[in-house]
């Protein structure tokens, strides 16, 4: 039976570095000891950026100001036959408001640009992550992860990417 998501992620920039969560605190999360952005699942009858608007909020306490939708990443994981689909939403934040609160997914913290890929992230992160800083237009990602949480293939704009 397949399972098909939507959520939001979002990278909020300010100083030349990224607002990151280590999601630390979840139990039986997927991303446990990953780095991530900000976001989550859609609730109902919210747009892309109503839930990013609220995910922000919730996780962080910053109102999100101004913001760009920059892509559609398509993941697909799970076991064959169990398989799932989710597509996010990617943003870039800036000009959040308010001040910060603690983080019931993890713990919240400013992240050089520079160093942001030497975290602990997704191999599929680090993609779209160099996408953004390298890209000005939409794209489309795919990537497909296999039983054992490794990337085994990533397709951009449809078109297969040399992943190896």
């Amino acid at each position: 039976m397949r399972k098909v998501k939507l959520c939001t992620l979002c990278y909020i920039e300010r100083d030349d570095k990224y607002l990151m969560l280590h999601r630390v605190s979840k139990k039986n999360d997927i991303n446990k000891d990953k780095w991530i952005g900000v976001g989550g699942h859609f609730e109902e009858m919210e747009s892309p950026e109503d839930c990013i608007i609220r995910e922000v909020r919730e996780e962080t306490g910053y109102e999100l100001v101004d913001f760009d939708f920059r892509g559609i990443v398509t993941f697909i994981y799970g076991k064959s036959g169990e398989e799932v689909v989710e597509y996010m939403h990617l943003f870039v934040g800036r000009n959040v408001e308010g001040e910060p609160i603690e983080c019931n997914e993890g713990v919240l913290q400013w992240v050089d640009k520079k160093d942001v890929l030497n975290l602990n992230l997704w191999e599929g992160d680090k993609i779209f992550l160099k996408l953004l800083e390298e890209r000005k237009e939409f794209f489309s990602l795919k990537l497909v992860y296999n039983e054992d949480e490794i990337l085994s293939e990533a397709f951009l704009d449809g078109k297969s990417m040399n992943i190896q």
